[in-house]
This record gives structure tokens, C-alpha cells and sequence, in this order.
């Protein structure tokens, strides 16, 4: 572990080249791990671990080391293993604690020991019971401690925005004297507003003796919902870290989300003149990687990186949209790692997006035509809550969008085999009255299942994208597997429900099969229609 000696470039330096740069604080792994249903073993820690480490933030709290061994261990598996970012362990200002959390840091490239000590006086007399001079003597004495194995060391005042501000600035001037190179002032209980916290942090700033000789860092919940706005009002009073987490988990209603704050940053700069270190084209893939580890989906109207935040259904949004992107976008979909724009066809939606759609489709309409689509799309979009690419495809041809086939899945078998492969078999009959079965090994259920429904209906696919999600709760949750494959080079899309999620890929690879088969038909018919008109 790194001895108590000054580290290059170490976040906890305070110089006057950082002076404009917001250091990103990630405790996704510890207090946003500790939430309900958020729990993750040791290998989806070193996994999340890895991806901020690629995304760029500057400290990472791995986790809290006393709390239980395996807690230490995948602090210190984590800290051997990152190269970049400074590996941060929580203590309690015990020396048991803080013995823990430099040995689990003893193999770091970069550490921190990051100390806590309740300082509010519901905190001091209900939870501690101790006096504000045991407090501060205890903070002090601890940070010695923690020096004597570690440069960076910071200092938190849990409850700060309910503790008097005059003792905070006695303990934070006490904290710095004794070392501490991060002095942070956390909203634990999600209590305050911006008003509130960029008074606050001012008057730090202003009375905390030799506050220049260390970074102010904020810690907001979202218990009021204003956990991002605290964060950003304390950084436009001063404070140079922010701590957050991805997807803005945490205790109750969680922290402050990173891609929030970076982005407003990021959007927001000829405000706030400030940067990150932080990659944003990573925000969207760190985020999904989570909702992989974790299992818990992100609401689709989710700041940045939900399902929502670049889609667009109001037809006076897309006709917007589709005059100039800026008209309804503050910021670029790449510039947050997700692919383009969507248009998402629904009731609400108008010509110019089905016209556009339409086109990208191969389906090039006169306005006589589209107007008669126009309409039968919007007696299905009354009926359904959103038309996908097959439902347009059967409105342009004149069919009905609601038909299926010619293929329909009659049996679906899988096994999983050690070492990662799997067999699957099906079943298929065609409206001709052929029925057809056949089997194939993949890599897993999905892969297998596709090559069995390639070999049966004798259609080349290529998979370019799969996803799955939970579109209810429980156990007898619903999920949704949407599918593209490329095939005589066009990307087809396919999409099902089922609570058996290898039936609900199967049923969406069956449909990109019938819109094939479907589109060959009409065009091989085309022809001899003309041929008789003629």
C-alpha cells in the first residue's frame, strides 16, 4: 500500500491547473450497493469496478472493508486490479476499522481511507452519545491514524446539512490541521435544498481554516428528489468532488446519479466552466452493465440514459426532430454511448415520422398513399400502445398488420450442456399444412434455438442485436426479447412477451421469419398481378 507520502496528481491535491475540474466520486459499489435489491457478489464487483475504471472516474469506493469478510475481499481484489483510479475503503473512526482498510488497500496503485463520524445533533445525542468535543477529538485522532498508512485520506461529517455550521468549521479546520486532504459535507438524509447547500458550502469555504489546502466534496440523497440539483449548487460554491453513483442507486431513494451531473456539466459548461475526467460515450454501457449485475431495470424516463431520454412520440416533437435534432434536444444520444435517436410511433405521433419510417423501410409513398396509411395507422395506434416495423410493413403492402405466419411454432425444447453449450429442437407448421422439425447445438439456448429455426424454415439470418427486459414484476414476471438480424443486407427487427424468455426469442425470431417469407411473397405476386392487368 501506498505509504503516507504526497502521490502524483492525486485527487486529494488541491492546485491551482485542477481549479477547474469536478473530481467524480463513484460509490456505486458500496453505498449503492448496500440498497435493497441491489446487492452484487465479488466477480459483478471486479466486473463494475473495471467498467468506471474505463469510464474515467477518479476515486471509486469499493466498499467497506469491517462490514464482512467478503466485503474485504472484493475491496482488495478490486484494489490490486485498478491501475488508474484511486481505490477508496470506508472506516469508521475506529482503529479496528481503519486497521481493516488499509490492509485491504495494501496492494493498491492509488488508495484512500475514507472516515466517517456523525456530527448533527440528533446524530450526536441519539446515535453516539457523545459531545461535540468527543466528536471532534475522536475525528481528529482517527485521521492520524489513518495518515500513518495512507496520504489520502478524507473526512466525512455524516449529516452535515443538519449539524451547526460553526461546528463544522471547527471540525473541518481541525480535520485539515490534521491531515485529512478531502473534507466532505454529505446531505445523508436527502434534508436539503440548492439554496441551502450553496449557502453552506460558501460559508465552508469562507471560514474553515486552510480550506485551500484541501477538496471540498459533496454527498447528496435524493429523499426529496433534488439529490442532482444539491450536488450541482454545492459545486457552483466550490466544492471540486462530487460523490455519486450509476443510475443514481443507493440508500432509500438513492444518491445522486453520476450521468446526470456529468452531463449537466458536460451541456451545461459555458455555465458552470468546469470538466470531468469522465468519458461520456460510456455513460449509457456502464449504466446497462449495472442493470445486467444487479438485475434491476432503469425507469424508462430516466434522465440520460433511460429508455425514454432520446425518444420521441408527440408528432410536433418529431416533425421537429426531424427539421433539426436541437429543437428537442439539449444533447446528442452518441455523446452518452447510445446509438441514434428513436421515433417511437404511437398514437401520438404524426405524417412526417410515419413517412420518414416508412422510407427507411423501403417504402417510398406518394402523399395519396400515405394518407391512406396515415389513417389505418392511427385506428391501430388507438388499439396498441406502440406499432413496430412489421405492423408499418403490413399498413404499406395493404395488409392487415394484426396477421401472423406463415409459420407458427408448435414445440420449443432446450437443454443447457457443461461448459457453456445448448441443444434446442422445434417444431414449425406452415399455413401450406407442412410441418417441419428440426435441432441445433449453440453456444447457449438463445444461439441454439435460432440455428433450429434457421434450419426449419431455410432462412439466413445473421443476430446484430439482442436484448431482453423485464416489462413486469415477480415470479411470474414478463419479459420482452426484441431481436435484429440481418438478412439479404437489411436489418430486420422481431420482438415477443412471454414469462419463458427463451420462448418470447424464439416467438420474435419466428416473426422476422414471417415478414421475410411475407415480403418474398408479395414481391414473386407482384409481377403476375401486372402480368393480368396488362
Amino acid at each position: 500500500m501506498t505509504s503516507a507520502t504526497a502521490q502524483p496528481n492525486d485527487p486529494g491535491e488541491s492546485t491551482e491547473s485542477a481549479e477547474d475540474r469536478v473530481r467524480i466520486f463513484d460509490t456505486t459499489l458500496r453505498d449503492g450497493e448496500q440498497a435493497p435489491g441491489f446487492s452484487m457478489d465479488r466477480r459483478a464487483k471486479l466486473c463494475m469496478a473495471q467498467a468506471l475504471e474505463s469510464l474515467g472516474v477518479d476515486v471509486l469506493e469499493a466498499g467497506f472493508p469491517q462490514a464482512s469478510p467478503d466485503d474485504f475481499a472484493a475491496v482488495e481484489e478490486i484494489a490490486r486490479s485498478l491501475h488508474n483510479t484511486t481505490v477508496c475503503a470506508l472506516a469508521r473512526c475506529q482503529t479496528g476499522d481503519i486497521d481493516t482498510a488499509a490492509r485491504a488497500l495494501e496492494r493498491a496503485h492509488r488508495s484512500r481511507i475514507h472516515l466517517f463520524l456523525s456530527t448533527s445533533p440528533l446524530h450526536r445525542e441519539h446515535k453516539l452519545g457523545m459531545s461535540k468535543q468527543q466528536v471532534l477529538d475522536t475525528a481528529v485522532a482517527s485521521i492520524l491514524h489513518a495518515r500513518k498508512y495512507c496520504a489520502d485520506v478524507e473526512f466525512s461529517a455524516e449529516d452535515a446539512l443538519r449539524t451547526e455550521p460553526e461546528f463544522l468549521v471547527e471540525i473541518f479546520s481541525a480535520a485539515i490541521a490534521a491531515g485529512a486532504t478531502t473534507v466532505n459535507v454529505p446531505d445523508t438524509v436527502g434534508y436539503t435544498t440548492p439554496a441551502e447547500i450553496y449557502e453552506l458550502f460558501a460559508y465552508l469555504h469562507q471560514h474553515v481554516r486552510d480550506a485551500h489546502k484541501a477538496v471540498f466534496s459533496s454527498h447528496c440523497h435524493d429523499d426529496l428528489g433534488m439529490a442532482v440539483a444539491n450536488s450541482l449548487a454545492a459545486v457552483s460554491a466550490g466544492a471540486r468532488q462530487v460523490e455519486c453513483t450509476i443510475n443514481g442507486i443507493g440508500e432509500r431513494a438513492g444518491n445522486a446519479a453520476l450521468e446526470e451531473i456529468v452531463m449537466a456539466l458536460k451541456v451545461r459548461a459555458p455555465r458552470f466552466g468546469l470538466r470531468t475526467n469522465i468519458d461520456t460515450h460510456k455513460l449509457y454501457p456502464t449504466s446497462r452493465l449495472l442493470t445486467q449485475v444487479t438485475g434491476q431495470a432503469v425507469q424508462r424516463n430516466k434522465a440520460v440514459v433511460g429508455d425514454n431520454a432520446f425518444a420521441h412520440e408527440s408528432g410536433i416533437h418529431q416533425h421537429g426532430m426531424l427539421k433539426h435534432r436541437s429543437t428537442y434536444e439539449i444533447m446528442r444520444p452518441e455523446d452518452v454511448g447510445i446509438a441514434e435517436t428513436t421515433l417511437v410511433l404511437g398514437k401520438h405521433s404524426g405524417r412526417h415520422a410515419l413517412r420518414q419510417r416508412l422510407e427507411a423501410l423501403g417504402h417510398a409513398l406518394d402523399d395519396g398513399a400515405l394518407d391512406s396509411v396515415f389513417k389505418r395507422f392511427k385506428s391501430l395506434a388507438d388499439r396498441k400502445r406502440e406499432i413496430r416495423d412489421e405492423d408499418l410493413e403490413a399498413l404499406a403492402l395493404n395488409q392487415d398488420p394484426d396477421a401472423t405466419g406463415p409459420w407458427h411454432l408448435t414445440q420449443l425444447n432446450t437443454n443447457s450442456h457443461l461448459g457453456g453449450s445448448a441443444s434446442a429442437t422445434v417444431k414449425l407448421s406452415h399455413e401450406d399444412g407442412r410441418e417441419v422439425g428440426e435441432a441445433a447445438i449453440g453456444d447457449g439456448p438463445v444461439d441454439a434455438v435460432l440455428r433450429a429455426i434457421e434450419r426449419a424454415t431455410g432462412t439466413d439470418m445473421v443476430l446484430t442485436r439482442f436484448q431482453v427486459r423485464a416489462i413486469s414484476e415477480g415470479g411470474d414476471a414478463q419479459g420482452q426479447a426484441q431481436l435484429i438480424a440481418r438478412h439479404a443486407k437489411r436489418d430486420w427487427h422481431g420482438s415477443s412477451v412471454s414469462t419463458d424468455i427463451i420462448e418470447a426469442t424464439a416467438h420474435a425470431a419466428l416473426a422476422i421469419v414471417n415478414r421475410i417469407a411475407r415480403q418474398d411473397r408479395d414481391s414473386s405476386a407482384a409481377p403476375a398481378l401486372q402480368g393480368a392487368i396488362a
